[in-house]
């Protein structure tokens, strides 16, 4: 064995012990040891030791190696137990071995004691090797079921995102060709309607697309500049009806340089500007956005807050839902804030909504400042 072990005796006899280290010495395991003679120093040994292997005698004063092995389960400590006693009948050694100890040794045939320290410790090692691949498969699988689940909407609902505006565009054309002998002004009308309808299809395929980006490519990180990344967002939305009506608000508080994904970032701050201004309530005079972020080495938090409609309470725990809609304004397909949670998600963040209704929305995002080399 190439690395020294790390082993604990529970045994109250030193001299016990000792013969222990001599047979594993004389086979050449390297190996440093502690002993513990009750269930305090075994605890406690538990606690600061770290051992990579347990040796057990059976039958300590107020103690015994069956409470010993069940303190080590209750801890869910994932080490071989062997247990090393004087003579023991056979069924006490098959109930031991149920109740989940690796092994057991009789001081009188000691000479089995590498082997089976030996074998424990590559069963171990094996068992953590089959549980990380079984907990990989599961998460797999879980993934997949997510995958195939979300896909099924998707087909659903985007045929219907995708047609529904197609159809409004093939619709008014038809009308506005009998129309545009007698009614200038109502082609004119045809033509804003085709305009409106002709963007939310933009907008659905440019969603689908930032989706299947951030799911496919991987990360891109930079050092970021996180005022010029919300002007360009803003500058991006300035077209966008009420934009300019909206004051906007930007409070930095940049501790430290701060490292991310570039693009991914973008998308996300476009996305929250974007529903902030769509959101707007037309009854206020002194619409508002502000942004607040302050940046330390560990991470970036972004406050996102607007005086629009808000959210209703009962929509708050769906509103990243894939095709959810909260508010009867959204002309979208209903992907951009789930869209936004698969990208925080993606660079390890969190986000978090609040809202009341008719007054206000908050958006926190908190999203780790990526080292790089």
């Amino acid at each position: 064995m190439e690395k020294e072990l790390r082993i604990l005796m529970l045994e109250d006899e030193e001299e016990d012990a000792k013969l222990l280290d001599r047979v594993l010495t004389k086979e050449r395991i390297r190996f440093t040891r502690t002993r513990a003679s009750s269930r305090e120093d075994f605890i406690n040994a538990l606690d600061t030791f770290n051992p990579d292997l347990i040796l057990s005698d059976h039958a300590l004063p107020q103690f015994n190696s069956i409470e010993a092995l069940r303190i080590v389960q209750k801890r869910k400590i994932n080490v071989p137990f062997i247990i090393v006693t004087g003579t023991v009948s056979e069924e006490f050694a098959v109930s031991c071995l149920r109740k989940g100890a690796d092994d057991y040794i009789l001081k009188s045939n000691l000479s089995r004691l590498p082997s089976a320290i030996s074998h424990s410790l590559h069963e171990h090692e094996n068992n953590k090797v089959r549980k990380e691949q079984k907990e990989a498969l599961e998460k797999q699988n879980a993934d997949l079921i997510k995958i195939n689940k979300e896909l099924d909407s998707f087909v659903y609902s985007i045929s219907h995102n995708l047609r529904s505006p197609l159809a409004s565009v093939i619709g008014v054309v038809n009308i506005a060709k009998l129309d545009h002998t007698k009614n200038k002004g109502a082609v004119e009308h045809y033509f804003d309607m085709i305009g409106k309808s002709t963007l939310k299809l933009d907008d659905t395929l440019k969603e689908i697309l930032e989706y299947s980006q951030n799911l496919r490519t991987d990360l891109e990180i930079s050092r970021i500049n996180l005022k010029e990344i919300v002007d360009e967002s803003f500058d991006r939305l300035k077209y966008l009806k009420g934009s300019s009506a909206i004051e906007k608000q930007f409070d930095i508080n940049n501790e430290e340089p701060f490292h991310s994904d570039r693009h991914r970032l973008s998308t996300l701050i476009t996305h929250l500007l974007s529903n902030a201004i769509k959101y707007r309530d037309e009854r206020k005079s002194d619409r508002l956005i502000k942004i607040k972020v302050t940046i330390s080495s560990a991470q970036a938090i972004i406050n996102v807050w607007d005086n629009g409609v808000g959210i209703h309470q009962d929509y708050l725990p769906n509103v990243f839902n894939m095709f959810f809609r909260a508010n009867e304004k959204s002309e979208g397909a209903g992907l951009g804030l789930y869209v936004v949670k698969e990208v925080v998600q993606k660079l390890k963040g969190t986000i978090d909504i609040k809202s009341e209704y008719g007054q206000w929305t908050q958006v926190l995002l908190t999203l780790p400042n990526i080292k790089t080399e």
